[in-house]
């Protein structure tokens, strides 16, 4: 793709996007159409509840791993049947259970909406894959067994700078999109490390503290382990307040302007899956 640098504009239902992988790949569906009664996925973001109604979907935005890679591809593991799969804390089929997850995965909804389990390898052997896992603690991971996922690869990386108030995409190594944003209140921090995104929400009415579109992350708020009737998993969203962009505001979340979270989904086409670096103080990146 052509990169230019393209600095942020200044200035509850949910419907679940869709993303496929190329052609050549097996398409890999990461949100389902659905609408269901109040209760948000992303929960430590805001005070209001949310639906869950239409989809849209985005374009392929990966390809099948392969056997050498470049440094700055991240690898996406996701199940290839239905069910529920075990994670072990070491690669061995005797090794202690760390979690057992189900494919598809509820989100947090009345009724629950199933949506396909995406996680991000940390790691991997001939026979086994070490994945970071959506729960808590954060940082938490766990092996399964390679012949249970197909892998896939995308250039994307994301980094919010919480003391800077600042967000920037990264795709192939480059710096293709930097903002301003909203971060937490100091009574409500986000929690600094190595995160991804787990789902793409779209709400169809965008006068809500959701914005336009949230992704929701694999972490978790260690202020709120439960909130508005969910678990106090952080996201990123867009805002109707675009006034407190550049201030300490949110109950975790980060939020962007609208248009810029627009361009993320719209433009950008960022997928799921894609590693979400949250850096506090004098914290330096992963790479």
């Amino acid at each position: 793709m052509a990169r230019a640098i393209r600095e942020g504009g200044k200035g509850a239902t949910f419907a679940l996007v869709t993303t496929s992988w190329h052609p050549w790949w097996r398409n890999l569906i990461v949100a389902v159409v659905a609408t269901v009664a109040v209760v948000s996925s992303v929960a430590a973001c805001g005070t209001e509840r949310a639906n869950l109604d239409t989809s849209v979907t985005l374009p392929p935005a990966g390809g099948p791993a392969t056997g050498e890679m470049a440094a700055d591809l991240s690898v996406v593991a996701t199940p290839n049947s239905e069910g529920t799969f075990v994670f072990r804390d070491a690669p061995r089929a005797d090794a202690a259970v760390v979690t057992e997850l189900p494919n598809p995965r509820p989100i947090d909804a009345d009724p629950p909406v199933p949506v396909p389990l995406v996680l991000l390898v940390a790691d991997q052997t001939d026979d086994w894959v070490q994945v970071y896992l959506p729960i808590r603690p954060n940082g938490s991971t766990g092996w399964i067994e390679a012949s249970e996922v197909d892998l896939t690869v995308h250039p994307w990386r994301i980094r919010a700078y919480l003391d800077e108030f600042r967000l920037e995409v990264v795709n192939a190594g480059e710096v293709v999109f930097t903002t301003d944003i909203g971060v937490a209140r100091d009574n409500a921090p986000t929690p600094g490390g190595l995160y991804f995104t787990t789902e793409l929400l779209r709400p169809p009415d965008p006068d809500t503290v959701y914005g336009t579109y949230a992704y929701g992350l694999s972490g978790f708020s260690e202020t709120f382990f439960e909130f508005n009737g969910g678990a106090g998993q952080l996201g990123i969203h867009g805002t109707n307040e675009p006034e407190l962009i550049g201030q300490a505001v949110s109950a975790g979340c980060i939020r962007l302007r609208n248009d810029d979270i627009d361009y993320l989904v719209e433009t950008l086409r960022v997928p799921t899956g894609v590693p979400v670096e949250i850096i506090t103080g004098q914290q330096v990146p992963e790479t």
